[in-house]
């Protein structure tokens, strides 16, 4: 550790700077800090293309234009990336790209996944991965590559995540015409916290589950650095939260016109909400609900997690705790819906909501827009339930909107604590949580006080943390102001939420 930090040292005697990237769904952010205090000296930003299948070659375009925009790297000691977890990336032999990568948020795998559930049963599953398999998960994707599209799965190689796949490309590794170090699958790399969102690792024996793996693809793994196994698939090693994947030996450039120099340390990264909660300094007693177009709850504890349900995952997080972790694939996706319905922007959406009285005169709106990951209703649609002529105006409507964005979450939050977490402090992240409205129901529906963050790249911060304490061999503490809403309890409104959901 001391020998990277002393290669790092920034030439003009000033405090390291580190990286994190934040590459999700929707765009590739990079941000700039000082290792010490945490302080934002430069970003950067690209967006990512709509889709819940993806070429990954967009990921990479997208890091180094927003590298590019961030100022370059030349300055930097490290970088940590972190990714949007689950996606499917599938390499072939030369280290290309097989098909496009499926993400997170494509459900075209949830017949799988209850094929999956039934051959072995929820216990077992939760007992071996700490989740029960739904389309999110990674195995999950295998198992319908394998059905659906057999000549790809025939073809594979290596399965990798995105933030693996990023991290390997940034280190110079790819196909032989695009990378200076080609396509050593070996090479490949992850972090704890991804790994457990894969279904074929366990958080708790911090270990690859051959057999899991093998019931999703058909096909043993191989984990990348040992010995070769005939047919065995490469998945990426697993590096410890402080520890490298590796430093770069030579130059490598970037999309975009970026480099990245020789030297740079690149870190483990993280999944997106390990990230996040690495970059929020969340600890025991601490729980994040994070609203991105999906939504999030989860916390950090040092207890092994187990839920039959499925409700909750028992992922790992990006220290070596826990990361119990409840998902919704609509959250701020559903301000957007109907903010576009009444043809206001989120700001005028959330003024028209406070129009209306908490629970919105009886309407509710059961949010499931593009089917539900929790619960698991893949094929579902939304519901607006409890119309008289009272309730259908543009007020009522966007009241019932902000309320069943955040009751969804409200459910995820009593379903982490059914796992025996105990709420201590609870944090409200994410671009819709710096709506009035969404502050003011989310007091009401959790019935607490909620502390909002200031705004901020919270993924990347998380990974930037982990970058610098690479290298100077301690995790930094950084200050984030918060403002708080004091609680304002109205249990009705959650009692008529479940109602409508059955």
């Amino acid at each position: 550790m001391a020998e990277i930090a002393s290669s790092a040292t920034d030439p003009g005697g000033e405090d390291l700077l580190v990286a994190g990237v934040d590459s999700s769904t929707q765009s590739c952010k990079v941000v700039v800090r000082r290792a010490s205090t945490g302080q934002v000296v430069r970003s950067g930003r690209a967006t990512h293309p709509d889709g819940t299948e993806v070429d990954p070659a967009a990921w990479w375009d997208a890091l180094g234009t927003a590298v590019a925009d961030a100022g370059g790297l030349d300055d930097v000691a490290a970088i940590g990336i972190g990714g949007q977890q689950h996606g499917m990336v599938v390499l072939d032999a030369d280290g290309r790209v097989i098909r496009p990568a499926l993400l997170w948020n494509d459900v075209r795998s949830a017949a799988a996944a209850a094929e999956m559930v039934e051959e072995l049963g929820r216990e077992a599953w939760v007992a071996r991965t700490g989740l029960v398999p739904v389309a999110s998960f990674t195995a999950t994707k295998l198992r319908w590559l394998r059905d659906a599209e057999p000549s790809h799965a025939a073809r594979v190689a290596a399965v990798a995540l995105p933030h693996d796949w990023l991290s390997w490309r940034l280190r110079g590794y790819g196909p032989a015409d695009e990378s200076p170090l080609g396509p050593d699958l070996d090479a490949l790399a992850t972090d704890g916290s991804d790994a457990s969102g894969t279904a074929y690792w366990d958080p708790a024996r911090r270990e690859y589950d051959p057999e899991l793996f093998a019931l999703a693809l058909g096909r043993p793994l191989r984990v990348a650095g040992t010995a070769e196994d005939g047919d065995a698939v490469v998945v990426p090693r697993v590096v410890e939260p402080a520890e490298a994947m590796g430093t770069l030996e030579q130059d490598v450039d970037l999309p975009g016109g970026a480099r990245a120099s020789r030297g740079l340390v690149v870190a483990a990264g993280a999944g997106d909400n390990a990230g996040a909660a690495l970059g929020l300094g969340l600890a025991a007693g601490d729980v994040a609900v994070s609203l991105g177009t999906s939504g999030t709850v989860f916390g950090v504890t040092d207890t092994a997690i187990e839920d039959p349900s499925g409700t909750v995952a028992g992922f790992a997080d990006a220290t070596g705790s826990r990361l119990p972790i409840v998902t919704t694939l609509n959250a701020a996706r559903v301000l957007e819906v109907i903010g576009g319905l009444l043809g206001v922007d989120h700001a005028e959406l959330g003024r028209l909501a406070l129009q209306a009285p908490a629970g919105a005169d009886g309407l509710v709106l059961v949010p499931y827009f593009v089917g539900e990951r929790t619960p698991n209703r893949p094929d579902a649609t939304a519901s607006l339930l409890g119309m008289t002529p009272g309730t259908t105006d543009r007020a009522h409507l966007a009241r019932a909107a902000v309320e069943g964005m955040l009751c969804a979450l409200a459910d995820g939050l009593a379903a982490v604590e059914r796992t025996g977490v105990t709420v201590e402090r609870l944090l409200l992240i994410g671009g819709a949580a710096q709506n009035e409205a969404v502050r003011v129901v989310a007091a009401q529906v959790f019935g607490r006080e909620v502390l909002v963050p200031e705004p901020g790249e919270y993924v990347a911060a998380g990974a930037a943390r982990q970058a610098a304490w690479v290298v100077t061999g301690e995790l930094p503490g950084w200050s984030i102001p918060t403002t708080s809403i004091p609680a304002d309890p109205h249990p009705e409104v959650l009692e008529r939420y479940r109602a409508a959901v059955g």
